[in-house]
């Protein structure tokens, strides 16, 4: 018996429905995106098949879409999240007439449409199909669309959703492409039995053991960790003693790392393995990285972060003015603790790399919008940009931003779908449930040359899409050192294991996320 869909969307699907800009890409077998992120499949043993029916998730890339469990009548998955903009790309198709349908599903009442294009994203027009609310995500309708032409031959068709609404609108099912003699894509033309991963991490993920995710690897697997090799870390971090805290040191659990930026690119090593120039830019710092790093590869490469034994790696989107990009003045990564008991906090594991935030997220961030603000280090906010979105500050000040990181671990996976869902929030202070692990809080704060205004974006787009990366190559016993004696013992440290005084902390201006943040500002000077 097929089962209900298990995801129902919020009322505010801009705000809470995770979403990422993401491009897979597959041959023999579909990437298609689960609904906590991406997995690897051909079709699902719950869906029935239908002649001449091209499903939806059966894309051989895409750049904006997850799937879902479906409710409608032939089970199997749909394509959702799905914004204007957004694309999918299906291959080896065979159009055998001029009567086209779709199915589709949709709670925006912007409408829109879904245009098939032959070729490329801006090919040849095929067909247009309408696109109106039908009254909910999982309420589907079939449209119908009159094919411009019947191209002889397989065909790579793009369907490019098009509306003006900012926000997801329309849901996909499947499509055809004329009478049912018309065949599917050769990406399922060899569909596999195997079942998609649960959003659940299991403890034996189908990915096969590994410190970093290999280039070329398809996207968005659960990634476990290397338990022998985090066995032994474990052990050398339980065996380190640490260095006796001095009098009058800052009781707070805290070290940090400043990194100078290393290049930027539009790659994503951690959402696009192995696909040069298929990300928006991103400033990296620490190494120089490109689409095929992996945290194997930054123990061996040069690193601009002062903190002994900080191979790691970071990045956010480019922040632009008028187009060009805007200088770092610096970036400073804090390393914390937010559980009741900062005792409790073990190292990162290896190999562990980490999104947070969400570039698809395009909302308005007026002021006192809540999270994902900019906001004026070293002046005051002196008025906003004309849309609202960015402050104006008073000379001898700078735009600033703070993105903190989840801190409690699965304790099983390096990496996972959508790689945010190994990582999970503290209950009550403390890491339980699917995330018993606690790790270090990681924030960045990124200050820019900048005092903000008019003319600004994101590579992204606007400031609620905001987000960060992080591939975990720390040398275990500098990271095990710093841990054990900073954080595991409520004390305040620079890039090493030297402590800070009372009279040298800075003072939190009241901003979150410093009360219950292991008390840091959200104006550190760095």
């Amino acid at each position: 018996m097929r089962t209900p869909p298990a995801h129902v969307a919020p009322p505010d699907r801009a705000r809470k429905r995770r979403r990422l800009a993401r491009i897979t890409l597959a041959s023999a077998v579909v990437a298609a995106l689960a609904g906590s992120g991406i997995y690897i499949a051909g079709a699902q043993a719950e869906e029935v098949a239908v002649p001449g029916r091209v499903q939806a998730e059966a894309f051989a890339a895409q750049s904006g879409a997850q799937t879902e469990g479906t409710g409608d009548a032939d089970g199997g998955r749909n394509v959702g999240w799905l914004a204007s903009g957004d694309w999918l790309r299906y291959d080896g198709v065979s159009i055998s007439g001029v009567d086209l349908t779709a199915r589709v599903a949709s709670l925006n009442t912007a409408g829109g449409a879904v245009e098939l294009r032959l070729g490329a994203q801006n090919g040849q027009l095929l067909a247009s199909f309408p696109i109106a609310g039908t009254g909910g995500w999982q309420k589907w309708k079939t449209v119908t669309a009159k094919a411009s032409a019947v191209p002889a031959g397989p065909q790579t068709v793009f369907a490019v959703m098009k509306s003006t609404s900012t926000s997801d609108f329309v849901n996909l099912n499947w499509f055809t492409f004329g009478p049912a003699a018309g065949t599917s894509p050769s990406a399922s033309a060899t569909p596999s039995t195997s079942a998609a991963p649960s959003a659940t991490p299991s403890s034996s993920p189908s990915a096969s053991p590994s410190s970093s995710v290999p280039p070329g690897a398809p996207a968005g697997a659960w990634v476990p960790v290397d338990q022998a090799k985090w066995s032994r870390e474990l052990a050398a971090f339980n065996a380190i003693t640490p260095k006796a805290v001095p009098p009058g040191t800052t009781r707070v659990p805290e070290f940090h790392t400043d990194c100078g930026v290393a290049n930027s690119a539009p790659d994503d090593p951690i959402v696009l393995p192995g696909l040069s120039g298929a990300s928006h830019m991103h400033t990296f710092f620490g190494p120089k990285i490109d689409a095929f790093t992996t945290t194997d590869k930054l123990f061996a490469a040069a690193n601009t972060c002062n903190a002994p034994g900080d191979k790691s790696a970071y990045w956010t989107p480019e922040l632009r003015k008028d187009g060009k990009a805007v200088p770092i003045k610096s970036m400073r990564i804090y390393y914390g603790s937010r559980v009741k008991d900062p005792s409790t906090v073990k190292p990162f594991p290896p190999g562990l790399v980490v999104v947070e935030g969400d570039a698809k997220r395009q909302v308005d961030t007026p002021k006192n919008a809540g999270s994902n603000q900019f906001w004026c280090a070293g002046s005051a906010e002196i008025g906003r940009s004309a849309d609202g979105n960015w402050p104006k500050c008073a000379p001898g000040g700078n735009l600033i931003f703070q993105l903190v990181f989840k801190d409690c671990w699965d304790g099983k996976n390096i990496d996972s779908p959508d790689h945010k869902s190994h990582m999970g929030d503290p209950v009550n202070g403390v890491c339980t449930g699917k995330y018993p692990v606690a790790v270090p809080d990681l924030s960045f704060m990124v200050n820019y040359e900048s005092l903000g205004g008019d003319g600004l974006s994101l590579s992204s787009g606007k400031p609620s899409s905001m987000h960060g990366d992080f591939m975990n190559a720390w040398e275990p016993e500098r990271l095990g050192d710093l841990v054990k004696s900073c954080l595991n013992q409520n004390a305040k440290c620079g890039i090493d294991t030297t402590f800070a005084a009372a009279d040298t902390a800075s003072v939190c201006d009241g901003r979150p996320p410093c009360p219950g943040r292991g008390g840091r500002p959200s104006s550190h000077p760095t």
